[in-house]
């Protein structure tokens, strides 16, 4: 009866997801390009890779919600404006400047927020949960009854930020020791030169410096949990496109988690997301399907 679309937006790619009313994803495309987020033009580009998805996928325009769009960054909804998204390099950006080339009803969101969104949307019965998005950042969400605990300043589920090594790697917001510097995807791809299927067959099949940099990785990704666990005291959630490729180890992270904590000898709080593959992609469509069931 009507259909939605997510968009997410990373450096130098970007993925599309369709979706109905039921949650079906009824169609997806991964796109590499060269194109600046900051270029001038990206706004078109991005509205001609939106029409191209559509076509392909043979949307009828009409039964189409809207576009949700997400991305790794702070987001003002007041000032419709990206705050600060330094895997992208975007300050102070108008939602405009990327969006204005869409002639379709359109919402801006963080990643994390979208992911949360997703994992509610799908699981109304869960009280709390805190979302922790990784991908080529790192970010999250904090869900209370349902509901969308946005912070002060709308920089509530900042996860990659919080510091788990004082002095430590530098990160992309100007920092030392985030999470992000310590937990992207990003890390893992550049301090190993191949990609992420080759890293973690390289750690399967025993190479040791692949498998001294994951423990190092999973080390930095338990505590930051623990932290997160301690602060809000609800389950987490593990999403992003590393959820798939972190499965395999959840039984070693439960255990870290379990040695951190002094209230949880299981670490069972930790899950891993619905949706491993989309969940920000879902997240952002589902806006549009929601307020349509809303208002039905």
């Amino acid at each position: 009866a009507r259909l939605s679309a997510g968009v997410c937006i990373t450096r130098q790619r970007l993925r599309f997801i369709l979706t109905d009313l039921s949650r079906r994803e009824l169609g997806y495309k991964d796109v590499r390009h060269q194109k600046d987020v900051s270029d001038p033009d990206y706004s078109a580009f991005l509205a001609a890779q939106l029409e191209r998805f559509l076509d392909e996928n043979g949307v009828d325009r009409g039964k189409l919600l809207g576009v949700g769009v997400s991305l790794a960054g702070v987001i003002s909804a007041e000032s419709r404006s990206i705050l600060f998204a330094p895997p992208l390099a975007l300050r102070d950006v108008p939602f405009s400047q990327l969006l204005q080339a869409i002639p379709y009803p359109t919402r801006l969101e963080n990643d994390g927020t979208c992911g949360g969104f997703a994992e509610w949307f799908s699981s109304p019965g869960t009280r709390n949960i805190a979302f922790l998005s990784i991908e080529d950042g790192v970010g999250g969400s904090v869900l209370v009854n349902g509901a969308q605990f946005t912070g002060d300043n709308g920089r509530s589920g900042e996860f990659g930020h919080m510091c788990v090594e004082p002095g430590g790697l530098p990160c992309k917001c100007g920092r030392r020791g985030c999470l992000e510097a310590y937990c992207s995807a990003t890390r893992l791809t550049e301090v190993s030169g191949v990609t992420l299927r080759e890293f973690f067959l390289g750690v399967e099949c025993g190479n040791s410096a692949y498998r001294t940099l994951q423990d190092d990785y999973l080390r930095h990704l338990a505590i930051g949990i623990h932290n997160i666990r301690l602060a809000l005291d609800c389950d987490v959630v593990l999403g992003g496109f590393m959820a798939k490729f972190l499965e395999p180890y959840l039984p070693q992270l439960r255990d870290q988690l379990a040695q951190l904590d002094p209230f949880d000898a299981a670490g069972a709080y930790l899950h891993l997301s619905r949706y491993p593959k989309h969940a920000a992609l879902i997240g952002a469509a589902l806006y549009f399907v929601k307020q349509f069931l809303d208002q039905v």
